[in-house]
């Protein structure tokens, strides 16, 4: 059909139109909310990077689980700052780690809240990188050792799946076996398939603590110039175990969540994360968008493009906006 048979206005002139023939909606359903925890009692500092984003400590990380729950948020994802840093990374696995406090004590006080758990230990280590350490170099086949014994430790506190996030190769292969042979096989893993070397992690390091003490994290997260290498990682976590897949970064890679959409039929999830959030937030501060605009812009782009889960900062922001 051409002009004037055809006029697309007629579906836009109002909102119940346009409300009617919506192709792509938001849902509190797809949400996942990050959360980090750290030692003590009452903390709960405010990160100057993400304006509305704390560091908590364990009884606010309940509380703020409890509200997610009210809000109808079906999942928080725990990342944990130990108190003590080391080569090894021992806080990443320790039977009261600080990850394993916050879920034993979730699970606890809102126990119908799926409670996801970070698998590295970038956050854990002195030199801030996701791994082991010899001779200067990140070993990969060290590293699965320790990360295969945190997503146990994890899930023995109680976690409901755990997310491993290191880029390490065979990372999904070791955490399953460990898992089925600590007769834990009915947890499952949501995979950081696709994670690149972004320079929208920035605000993260900061919230994390994760900053590297030298070099930087390109020899094992991928280069943001590669597509087909994407696939090729998914299809790795996808024949080694995974349960679900994820891109990471959201907005900058929508071409590689809808490649990944086409190719794989598992659930995909999509992390919008801390620069993406950021930079909003910035913007927003200085009177240039509307923040709420630009929010539910971002997160129905990333949904477009094929994601079905999304891991958001705005996840409570969303969430009270979708009831209104």
């Amino acid at each position: 059909m051409q002009f004037p048979e055809y006029r697309g206005r007629r579906l836009r002139k109002n909102e119940k139109f346009r409300t009617l023939v919506r192709e792509t909606r938001l849902s509190v359903d797809d949400l996942v909310y990050p959360l980090f925890a750290v030692p003590g009692k009452g903390v709960k500092k405010p990160i100057g990077s993400m304006p509305g984003q704390f560091q908590m400590s364990v009884d606010h990380i309940a509380k703020e689980a409890r509200e997610a729950h009210r809000l109808g948020i079906p999942a928080i994802l725990l990342f944990g700052i130990p108190s003590k840093k080391d080569e090894q990374g021992t806080g990443a696995f320790a039977k009261d780690g600080i990850v394993q406090q916050a879920v034993r004590r979730v699970k606890n006080e809102v126990p119908d809240i799926l409670v996801i758990t970070d698998v590295c230990l970038c956050e854990y280590t002195s030199h801030g990188h996701c791994g082991i350490i010899d001779h200067g170099q990140v070993q990969n086949d060290t590293t699965l050792e320790v990360l295969a014994e945190t997503a146990v430790s994890q899930a023995k506190a109680g976690a409901d799946m755990v997310a491993p996030s290191a880029m390490m190769d065979g990372q999904i292969l070791a955490i399953r076996e460990a898992l089925d042979e600590n007769s834990l096989e009915d947890i499952p893993i949501m995979a950081y398939s696709a994670k690149y070397a972004s320079s929208f992690y920035g605000p993260f390091r900061e919230a994390a603590e994760s900053t590297p003490q030298f070099g930087d994290r390109r020899s094992y997260q991928m280069d943001p110039a590669n597509a087909d290498e994407a696939i090729r990682e998914i299809s790795l976590d996808v024949n080694e175990g995974a349960d679900i897949i994820m891109v990471k970064p959201a907005l900058p890679y929508l071409d590689i969540i809808y490649r990944a959409r086409q190719e794989f039929d598992l659930p995909l999830a999509a992390y919008n994360v801390s620069g993406e959030y950021a930079m909003i937030k910035a913007a927003r501060q200085l009177g240039w968008l509307d923040e709420e605009k630009a929010m539910m812009e971002s997160l129905i782009a990333i949904k477009r493009a094929g994601a079905d889960i999304l891991i958001t900062y705005w996840a409570k922001d969303l969430a009270k906006a979708l009831g209104r």
